[in-house]
């Protein structure tokens, strides 16, 4: 079964009390990789960006010889729209392919808690997304609710709960269980890794 968890903020109070510890220079190395392969794909749209903007500012500032028999104002007016408008798409197209892995990166910065509780699944209730087949809990040892995740998958989340070593960052979801990795963070990439491999659960 295939399961994705989303973004889950945590509360001030609820973490404070939580056995922590930082990121390894390894694991931070995975999400660096997946920046860097990221960064590959996004150098098109940069470079093409960067043709259509600096065909823009020469339209309106420098004028070309070939359209000599028409007035700067005309060209400008018909093609400089039209090529800014391309440069913005393809800027924020850039901007779109790399905010999933800065943001990654950042969070990696933050801690990850290690809680000794129990793992809870349970199934999507009425206020569950429409791509979601349930929910995924850390509980701690009195099975209070320390973090909770919607899940994705194909099957329904069954309704378990079972006692776990947890590993877990809030922005990422659960890292570890039991000492074997979910694939929230893999345990290695290649150096111009692109892609990301589906938690499991």
């Amino acid at each position: 079964m295939r399961t994705e968890t989303r973004d889950r903020r945590p509360g001030a109070a609820e973490a404070a009390v939580l056995v922590r510890r930082a990121w390894t220079r390894k694991e931070r190395r995975v999400v660096l990789r997946g920046l860097f392969g990221r960064l590959l794909i996004a150098i098109e749209p940069v470079i093409c960006a960067t043709v259509f903007g600096a065909l823009t500012l020469t339209l309106i500032f420098i004028p070309l010889p070939e359209y000599a028999h028409l007035q700067r104002h005309d060209a400008a007016v018909v093609l400089a729209p039209i090529f800014g408008l391309i440069a913005v798409a393809f800027c924020l197209y850039a901007v779109i392919l790399l905010t999933p892995p800065v943001k990654a990166l950042v969070h990696s910065f933050s801690p990850i808690y290690i809680v000794d509780g129990y793992l809870r699944y349970r199934t999507a209730d009425r206020n569950t997304e429409a791509d979601s087949n349930g929910y995924v809990a850390v509980l701690d040892e009195n099975r209070r609710s320390v973090a909770e995740w919607p899940t994705i998958g194909d099957d329904p989340m069954p309704d378990s709960i079972r006692p776990a070593m947890l590993e877990f960052s809030y922005y990422g979801g659960i890292h570890r269980i039991d000492g074997r990795s979910t694939g929230v963070l893999p345990d290695a990439l290649p150096n111009v890794g692109v892609g990301s491999n589906a938690p499991r659960y």
